[in-house]
């Protein structure tokens, strides 16, 4: 008799443990930005897919941050809030950055469980300040 009473604490228990290692699954990202109409600016559609299930992860709260890791510290950004597009997985961000190069975007994710999520990309310009030539506007695919 104690044994099927405890069958539902049980159930109860290993439903909870399981939504909450669904919720813990940390994140991989793939990234795809294009050059916005203002100059350094970059639309960034960004895919959440869970590293081991590799399923579209939605409700996921994040910002992105930039940073240039030739010069750490230098040029990093205000972080912006990723927003949801509406497609399973699939968030947007508008960043900016200060100059042509390799640049870091940086996920935290603070809902459902923390994570960070580390990116690089290229992103050149049609002409550089410098006056050294650089590449061309590069569309960023998703990995």
């Amino acid at each position: 008799m104690r044994l099927i009473s405890l069958l539902p604490t049980a159930l109860a228990a290993s439903l909870i443990l399981a939504a909450t290692t669904q919720a813990a699954e940390r994140a991989r990202a793939g990234v795809e930005c294009t050059p916005a109409s203002k100059k350094l600016t970059y639309d960034c559609l960004i895919m959440l897919t869970g590293r081991k299930s590799g399923a579209a992860m939605d409700g996921v709260e994040f910002t992105v941050k930039t940073d240039m890791p030739s010069m750490p510290m230098a040029h990093n950004m205000k972080p912006v809030k990723a927003v949801p597009t509406g497609k399973p997985g699939m968030y947007y961000a508008r960043i900016e950055i200060e100059m042509h190069g390799e640049w870091i975007l940086k996920m935290d994710v603070s809902s459902p469980a923390r994570d960070t999520i580390i990116h690089k990309l290229y992103f050149g310009g049609d002409e550089s300040d410098s006056g050294l030539p650089v590449m061309k506007h590069e569309k960023h695919k998703l990995e």
